[in-house]
């Protein structure tokens, strides 16, 4: 398994003059998208390094991670996880959606036929409301973040390769009959808005594939009557969110293989069994250790 692990610098004054650029860049490839349906080349240019595995402290780096993986695979679970124990902010594309669709602003009409469809929302929709939450976070001085659900094509990493470094990718796997059983056990707190799911998945192994076991993430008792299923979690839904995803997101995992930045982690089970694999693949055993004996 091979990872790219780097230590980034501390936040510079070139962090505002990136994002203004991020945003300059936003205005203008919204202008653009609706005079053409072929987007010009991204403007940016990619300087590629490679840097060694590292198992620096990560109070000593700004910590800047994308978490990639079909959808229902887990990235929201385990990049809050590392958010947590790393003190970072969490930056979950889908999370700004969903809050743009509760908002009942400009996007939210456009937005609901989009999401009860299965299909992708836009790049200029995306990067909108990125910008919209990296506007906020650097008011209120944040440095470095996990990224979850972002990029999804290629023209997004190229978008965030201009303005940014990306320290490392992870790309989440886990199989598709899997994947969709979880899918559909997804079940979010109409009260606290929390997510948990009812699925109670154990497979076994064949064809190939290992066996895999994975207990239901269930609600405090409190919750258990305020359950709802997200509306884009029917089968027909997922299955169609699936099948986009392998067609049009997959190559942004070949974008940063190519760049040496992507470490392919395979989910052995549920959390029990994937975080304490998932921290030892990030050399972050150690540090989890630590924080608990500090706490």
């Amino acid at each position: 398994m091979a990872a790219t692990l780097t230590r980034l610098s501390k936040p510079s004054s070139s962090s505002s003059s990136s994002l203004s650029h991020f945003r300059r860049f936003i205005s203008s490839s919204a202008a653009t998208a609706s005079e053409t349906t072929n987007p010009p080349p991204s403007p940016f240019t990619f300087n590629s390094s490679t840097t060694a595995l590292s198992r620096k402290d990560p109070k000593d780096r700004n910590v800047q991670w994308v978490f990639l993986g079909c959808p229902g695979v887990g990235k929201g679970t385990y990049a809050s996880r590392l958010c947590t124990l790393l003190g970072v902010p969490h930056i979950a594309t889908g999370d700004l959606v969903r809050e743009e669709l509760a908002s009942s602003g400009p996007l939210s009409h456009q937005l609901t036929e989009i999401v009860n469809q299965g299909k992708l929302v836009s790049d200029e929709i995306i990067i909108s409301l990125l910008s919209k939450r990296l506007e906020a976070g650097e008011a209120k001085g944040e440095s470095g973040f996990i990224l979850d659900g972002f990029p999804r094509t290629i023209r997004q990493a190229e978008i965030l390769e201009g303005v940014t470094d990306i320290d490392l990718v992870v790309n989440l796997k886990l199989r598709k009959d899997v994947l969709l059983e979880k899918c559909l056990g997804r079940r979010i707190c109409s009260e606290c808005g929390k997510n948990f799911n009812v699925a109670s998945i154990n497979v076994k192994a064949e064809n190939g594939n290992p066996g895999m076991s994975m207990a239901p993430l269930l609600p405090p008792s409190h919750c258990m009557s305020k359950l709802v299923t997200r509306s884009d979690d029917t089968e027909t839904v997922v299955t169609e969110r699936l099948r986009i995803y392998d067609e049009k997101s997959q190559p942004v995992e070949e974008f940063y293989r190519s760049r040496g930045k992507i470490l392919e982690f395979d989910l052995p089970g549920g959390i029990p069994a994937s975080w304490p694999k998932l921290l030892e693949a990030l050399n972050l055993d150690d540090y989890e250790e630590k924080q608990s004996a500090a706490a």
